[in-house]
């Protein structure tokens, strides 16, 4: 199997490595949403989207598209076998009893302690809180697929986050196009590296300090 090329899917196509068999999971907009495609039907995965339904499969591909069937970024997507509707309060139900096995979703910043902040402060633009909040504390493991520096080249797993904390809850996995970083009570520890990355091409564009066992991986299908 060829890896993905562009960096986003090479995120979600590692992310839906993570996945086991018969898991209810909730996929943050962005990124994450890219996740299903890389499921096979055998996985038997359940997407649930905030919105209001669980069942959610790839996204639509031209042609497919049903006008009022969206996930919560509101990009068009289609169902597996089994899929259910409901309004935006059981979603959040299911969401805070703790029903939902993994949450992948986006950060604007992971810190060394593994907590993240996924929205702006009021007034400066940007992403809102959303269901973040209740879905880090809610889920039984927490996934978060994101871009390894801003668009600037900032970096955004940092030694404390100077943002707002989504959520005192340590991450479980940080899955960026460049690394696979797992938080543990001693620290950020580097995992894995994407293909064509060295281990000191992560540690310049990480200002969090990495643990750096003698046994990096690399992302290989």
């Amino acid at each position: 199997m060829t890896l993905p090329s562009s960096p986003k899917d090479l995120i979600a196509w590692r992310v839906a490595k993570e996945l086991n068999y018969g898991e209810i999971v909730n996929l943050g907009i962005g990124t994450p949403t890219l996740v299903s495609n890389y499921i096979s039907p055998e996985m038997n995965i359940m997407f649930q989207s905030e919105n209001g339904f669980v069942g959610m499969g790839a996204l639509a591909q031209p042609g497919e598209e049903i006008p009022d069937l969206t996930n919560a970024g509101g990009q068009w997507v289609t169902l597996v076998p089994g899929a259910a509707f409901f309004d935006t309060a059981m979603s959040f139900i299911i969401i805070r009893g703790g029903h939902i096995d993994v949450t992948v979703l986006g950060a604007l910043e992971v810190d060394e302690r593994g907590y993240l902040a996924n929205y702006w402060i009021p007034g400066r633009g940007g992403p809102g809180i959303g269901g973040g909040m209740d879905l880090v504390v809610g889920t039984k493991r927490v996934i978060v697929a994101m871009e390894h520096t801003r668009r600037d080249g900032e970096p955004k797993i940092v030694p404390r986050c100077s943002l707002p904390i989504t959520a005192k809850r340590m991450v479980d996995l940080i899955v960026t196009d460049m690394a696979v970083i797992r938080p543990t009570t001693e620290g950020l520890v580097l995992r894995e590296v994407a293909p064509g990355v060295t281990v000191d091409e992560v540690l310049a564009k990480t200002s969090a300090c990495l643990i750096v066992p003698d046994d990096v991986g690399e992302m290989v299908a």
